[in-house]
């Protein structure tokens, strides 16, 4: 008979585990569990939690400054020169030919949107501002909208609305369900007012790289996907789109990041770096 290779292992030498005892119940039912690597330490947790001051930082200063006539590469200048005195190192500068520090999509682009002279905030426009802090080998991710001065109730509606997906999402994340549980709370918020849920990037696993596993998709069936296990540190970042879920590499960028609603309708996001504890998730980047 071929043994199955498990993906949970006991630590050797050390005696098994309540966290050990689910984790295979749930791998003998056929469930998707996490390796051991993604269980992340105290002091690593620590660590990635003062990365996160630093984006909060960030971000905070963005919020400062940001105003209708500011263009994105002044935007990119606030990240850089707050992240940079503070010890830290932009993760978005130069990942895999990515040109700048920050994300800032504008409008109808949904992520990626890359600084530049040319795209000045206009009365009037949202705009998403994604950071990801590297400090001391520990990464934080997170990213908040802005109303740039006073908007359309639509917009504004979308914005609130791409809010409270996150933190339904967040909320369906219980110690011991399923990546699919998020996915599922979120998209049943988002449907209650039509609006797509993307579904061709998702969250992610983060701490020690800038991109682990699990993947965290935004849709989905409660039960499915990976496990979710006290220790485990990962991205929600529901980007929520005002039409279509669909969306497209805009052919216009140069370095093949910017994505934009299939529709060209506005789409909104926001996101937290997230800790699984033994009672439901924590914020890192608060």
């Amino acid at each position: 008979m071929k043994s199955i290779k498990r993906r949970w292992t006991l630590l050797p030498g050390k005696d098994i585990t309540e966290l050990d005892k689910k984790v295979m119940y749930w791998e003998n039912k056929g469930k998707e569990v996490p390796t051991r690597d993604l269980i992340k330490t105290p002091e690593q947790i620590e660590g990635i939690k003062r990365a996160g001051v630093i984006n909060t930082g960030v971000l905070d200063e963005v919020a400062k400054h940001i105003k209708a006539g500011m263009n994105t590469l002044e935007i990119d200048k606030i990240c850089y020169d707050y992240c940079t005195a503070h010890g830290a190192t932009p993760a978005c500068l130069n990942y895999e030919g990515y040109p700048k520090s920050v994300c800032t999509s504008i409008n109808e682009v949904v992520c990626h949107g890359i600084p530049k002279e040319e795209d000045v905030l206009e009365e009037g426009d949202i705009i998403n501002v994604d950071f990801t802090t590297i400090l001391d080998g520990y990464y934080a991710d997170a990213s908040r909208m802005f109303i740039i001065g006073k908007t359309t109730p639509e917009k504004e509606q979308l914005v609130r609305v791409a809010k409270e997906c996150l933190e339904i999402g967040a909320e369906a994340a219980k110690p011991y369900s399923f990546v699919g549980d998020i996915g599922y709370a979120i998209e049943q918020h988002a449907n209650k007012y039509n609006y797509g849920v993307v579904r061709d990037l998702c969250g992610h696993g983060v701490g020690l790289k800038f991109h682990e596993k699990p993947d965290i998709t935004h849709y989905g069936k409660k039960g499915t996907g990976m496990l979710l296990v006290p220790g485990m540190v990962f991205t929600i970042e529901p980007m929520i789109n005002m039409g279509t879920w669909q969306v497209f590499l805009d052919s216009e960028d140069p370095f093949g990041w910017e994505i934009i609603s299939g529709d060209e309708l506005p789409s909104a996001q926001w996101e937290h770096t997230f800790v699984m504890t033994e009672h439901g998730v924590e914020i890192l980047t608060y």
